[in-house]
């Protein structure tokens, strides 16, 4: 559970991250035909990025990305060895099963807080640091405050009193990684599905493109995010990879498809009808939504 609540908000802040609420039998559905191994055609064991770990089913060639672009960050973003296992927040670790093909190797810290929408909102903002664009990162809380990076590295923080929130000037300026990932840490703290969503911009699932998000809004709520596209020449038929964070906080994960293990761990737009069914939640295809 994450810490540092609203006291008017306390429900809602509580309940903004990731929090299981579907039945037994829902879940079942959700996992349901996964045990598979994903086909030697799908992947390249010695790719060190998700680029280069999946290769595309026949047919289709990945879009064209530019440098840099979101999409091309994500595309390339690290992973590590094949057999890794997902690491949560206090060591342990996420048995593989039915539900990632692999992990990214980035680090998540030592609190219960990087979960799902969080692990979005950490992505967008690590490739914007990257840039040094720090006026373009922010965040708005569940109660509508917004968090911008550029004040913090101003030296200003953020006051939390009840359910009075402020900047107030308390520390030197910083544009270091570990003040960065403070901020961060802030904002996994008292934002989550339901603020997200509300910055987030609806598309349709034909205009799906790397970097888009399918997210839940609500308590509870997820989110999981697209990381690599491709396309076929004659049909345009689309395919996609997603990745998560959940809860407990852990790793980024890239996510097995549940619904063709053939095609795993890509999905196609096409087998999305009423609902995209991913190992841990189960998406309407509404729900399709970009930065």
């Amino acid at each position: 559970m994450k810490p540092g609540v609203f006291i008017v908000s306390l429900l809602v802040i509580l309940l903004s991250g990731c929090r299981e609420s579907f039945t037994d039998k829902v879940k079942k559905t959700a996992v349901e035909d996964t045990a598979h191994q994903v086909s030697d055609s799908n992947y390249h064991p010695e790719g060190k990025t998700i680029g280069e770990r999946f290769a595309v089913p026949e047919g289709f060639r990945r879009t064209t990305l530019d440098n840099p672009s979101f999409g091309h960050y994500l595309r390339n973003l690290p992973l590590k060895p094949l057999e890794s296992k997902v690491t949560y927040y206090d060591g342990s670790n996420k048995p593989k099963g039915t539900v990632y093909e692999a992990v990214v190797d980035l680090p998540i810290g030592k609190r219960d807080l990087h979960q799902c929408a969080d692990a979005v909102m950490r992505l967008r903002a690590e490739y914007l640091f990257s840039l040094k664009k720090y006026d373009s990162i922010h965040f708005n809380f569940t109660n509508g405050f917004r968090a911008d990076y550029s004040k913090w590295q101003k030296g200003q923080r953020i006051s939390v009193k009840g359910n009075r929130v402020k900047w107030i000037h308390s520390a030197q300026p910083s544009n270091s990684y570990a003040d960065f990932w403070k901020y961060l840490e802030m904002v996994f703290s008292y934002a989550g599905t339901a603020s997200l969503e509300e910055e987030l911009k609806s598309i349709s699932l034909q205009e799906l493109q790397t970097g888009d998000v399918f997210i839940q809004g609500g308590f509870p709520g997820h989110a999981v995010i697209v990381v690599d596209v491709a396309w076929e020449d004659t049909t345009r038929e689309k395919v996609f990879l997603l990745a998560q964070s959940y809860m407990p906080a852990q790793e980024i994960q890239v996510l097995k498809n549940p619904n063709n293990s053939g095609l795993s761990p890509w999905y196609r737009i096409s087998e999305i009808h009423q609902e995209l069914r991913t190992p841990e939640w189960v998406f309407k295809n509404t729900d399709l939504k970009r930065f």
